[in-house]
C-alpha cells in the first residue's frame, strides 16, 4: 500500500512538472497574442476620432440641452437671461401645461398639426418609394441620371427661394388665378394663397415636389443592393416586371420602408416651420397654425420660454410614445422594427 502511494505521488509530481514547464511557454504566447491585439493602426485611430466627434456632437446638442427642460416646471416667462431663469426662477409645477391645454386655440392647433401630418404620411411617404422603384426600372442609365438630377435639385434650394417661386406663381393679380380668369376657366380670381381651404394642398404639393427625389435616395440605394441573381432566376421562371417588383423589390426593401415609416409616425407632431411660414398669412391662419409655428410665435417674441418649453416637452413625450407604439405594431405585423 505504501509503495502504491509512493508511485502515485511520483506520477503527480511528474505531471505537475510537465505543466510547470509548459506554462511559461503558453503564457508567453498569450502575452504576445495580447500585444498583437492591442496594437492599433493609424486607420483605427482615425475611425475612433471620427466616431468620437459624433458622440461629442450628440452630447452637446442633444443631451446637454435636456437640462433646460426644468424650465417647463418653472415660472421663467419674461426673463431676459434664460440660464438665470433655469437656475433662479420659482417653481410653478404644471401651470404651463395647464395653460396650454386650456388655450382656446388648442383644439384647432392639434387638428391642423395631426391633419396635415397624417395627409403627408398617407401621400408623401409612399410616393418616394414608388418613384425609387420606377427609377430603378429605367433601362437607359443616361435618362435615369437625368431624372435623378432634376428631381434631386429642388432639395438643395432653400424654402425662402423655393417658396417664393410658388408665391409668385399663385399671386392673385399676376399669377395663376389671373391667368385662369383671363382664359375663362374661372369667373372670379381664386385666392389660392389666402384661402384656408387651399393651404393644406399647397403644403402637401410643394413639399412633395421639393422632397420626393431626395427622399427616394435611400430606397434607390436599397434597391441597388438587391442581388441581381434573384431577378435573373425570376426571369427564367417567367416573371414579368410587375412580378419582380412585387415579389423581389418590395420585400427586399421592406426593412428600410419599416424604419422610415416608424420614424415618420414618431414625428406626427413635427412640421417644417420654414415651409409653413412661407405660405402662412392672416387669411389662412385658421388652417396654417400648427404646434411649431405656435411655439415660435408665442415662445420667442413674447419671452414665454417656460410656456414654449412645456409644449416642446409634450411633443417629445408624444413622439416617444408614437415611436414605441409604431415599432411594436410593425413587429407584430411584419416581424421587423427598429429594435
Amino acid at each position: 500500500m505504501a509503495k502504491e502511494n509512493e508511485l502515485l505521488f511520483d506520477e503527480t509530481c511528474a505531471v505537475s512538472a510537465d505543466v510547470a514547464e509548459a506554462a511559461p511557454a503558453g503564457s508567453v504566447a498569450q502575452k504576445k497574442e495580447r500585444k498583437k491585439r492591442k496594437r492599433w493602426s493609424m486607420n483605427d485611430w482615425v475611425l475612433l476620432a471620427m466616431a468620437s466627434l459624433s458622440v461629442v456632437f450628440l452630447a452637446i446638442f442633444a443631451y446637454a440641452p435636456l437640462y433646460g427642460l426644468i424650465l417647463a416646471f418653472k415660472d421663467g416667462d419674461g426673463w431676459l437671461n434664460i440660464s438665470h431663469a433655469i437656475s433662479q426662477a420659482d417653481w410653478c409645477g404644471f401651470e404651463n401645461f395647464e395653460a396650454f391645454f386650456s388655450d382656446p386655440d388648442f383644439g384647432n392647433i392639434i387638428l391642423n398639426t395631426l391633419g396635415l401630418n397624417l395627409l403627408q404620411l398617407a401621400i408623401n411617404f409612399p410616393l418616394p418609394i414608388l418613384f425609387a422603384v420606377l427609377t430603378a426600372e429605367l433601362i437607359s442609365n443616361r435618362y435615369k441620371k437625368f431624372v435623378q438630377t432634376v428631381t434631386f435639385f429642388p432639395h438643395f434650394i432653400s424654402w425662402a427661394v423655393y417658396g417664393g417661386i410658388f408665391l409668385s406663381l399663385f399671386a392673385l393679380d399676376t399669377g395663376l388665378p389671373a391667368l385662369l380668369q383671363k382664359w375663362g376657366i374661372t369667373g372670379d380670381k381664386v385666392d389660392i394663397l389666402g384661402g384656408p381651404e387651399y393651404f393644406w394642398p399647397i403644403i402637401i404639393i410643394t413639399s412633395l415636389l421639393k422632397g420626393m427625389g431626395w427622399g427616394s435616395v435611400i430606397y434607390v440605394a436599397a434597391i441597388a443592393a438587391i442581388p441581381q441573381e434573384l431577378y435573373e432566376a425570376a426571369k427564367m421562371d417567367g416573371a414579368n416586371r410587375f412580378h419582380k417588383i412585387m415579389y423581389i423589390t418590395i420585400p427586399s426593401i421592406a426593412p428600410t420602408i419599416t424604419l422610415f415609416f416608424i420614424l415618420s409616425v414618431s414625428g406626427l407632431l413635427n412640421n417644417g416651420i420654414e415651409h409653413l411660414l412661407v405660405f402662412q398669412n392672416t387669411s389662412n391662419i385658421e388652417r396654417s397654425e400648427v404646434l411649431d409655428t405656435y411655439i415660435y410665435k408665442y415662445g420667442i417674441p413674447d419671452f414665454r420660454y417656460s410656456y414654449a418649453t412645456a409644449i416642446g416637452l409634450i411633443k417629445s413625450l408624444v413622439a416617444l410614445f408614437l415611436l414605441v407604439s409604431s415599432n411594436w405594431v410593425c413587429k407584430k405585423i411584419s416581424g421587423k422594427g427598429i429594435y
